[in-house]
């Protein structure tokens, strides 16, 4: 199985990607709904899943529930997660820890807010004209999607929620989390006044994704549900 990394996120062309895709966004799965997903039998989604985890890009976990059969899910591995672009991880980090060392931590604050102030310009660009605040919210997603993130977006009874299922720049927002606080400032500048946004899943903490909750402040506040994988 190849290591090469899967650049093409929103068209990956073989099987084996369109899986290494569908478990990245969505997360632990069966075959028989990875098969769903592909348009082919469970059977034949097992056998390319066993194929990636032969080359250590998945592992199955069996789950009981009760009586009956147990419940086989399908999941990235370390090596799976890493067929992701990083946006050069490694040098990245060791560019922040440079200037942070030599310049020190305000500088570097500065520096991430100069890539703030020229991510507005594109992002008002790419909202302009928008007619109401769910087609800003699908634009956003749309440039992030764009930016690598395989971003999505769903309706939550009046709200709104932008699901990023992958980080291209992880490991420089581990090494300094001023890009996590930066991103969120820009999302609710560019959503305009009068919204609220709020990060309620984070890589960073550890979970799968960034989930951001999204609504008109001074709104009814919906019942909080976990977004659809």
């Amino acid at each position: 199985m190849s290591s090469k990394p899967l650049e093409n996120l929103r068209d990956p062309r073989s099987a084996a990607d369109r899986l290494l895709v569908l478990l990245k966004k969505g997360g632990p799965q069966s075959a028989a709904d990875l098969g769903a997903a592909l348009g082919v039998s469970a059977e034949a989604a097992r056998q390319q899943l066993v194929k990636l985890a032969e080359g250590g890009l998945v592992a199955a976990q069996t789950e009981r529930h009760g009586v009956g059969r147990p419940l086989q899910r399908w999941g990235l591995t370390a090596a799976g997660h890493a067929r992701f672009p990083d946006r050069h991880a490694e040098t990245m980090v060791q560019f922040l820890g440079i200037i942070r060392r030599e310049l020190g931590e305000e500088s570097l604050d500065r520096l991430i807010d100069a890539r703030a102030r020229e991510s507005r310009a594109a992002y008002a660009a790419a909202l302009e004209g928008a007619a109401d605040l769910g087609e800003r919210v699908a634009r956003l997603t749309a440039v992030r999607t764009k930016e690598g993130y395989m971003a999505e977006w769903q309706r939550d009874g009046a709200d709104y929620l932008l699901i990023e299922n992958h980080c291209p720049i992880c490991a420089a927002a581990r090494e300094c989390q001023g890009f996590c606080r930066s991103e969120l400032e820009l999302f609710r500048w560019a959503l305009g006044p009068g919204v609220s946004v709020e990060r309620t899943e984070h890589i960073i903490a550890g979970a799968r994704r960034c989930v951001y909750r999204i609504r008109r402040a001074g709104g009814k506040r919906s019942p909080a549900r976990r977004p659809k994988s």
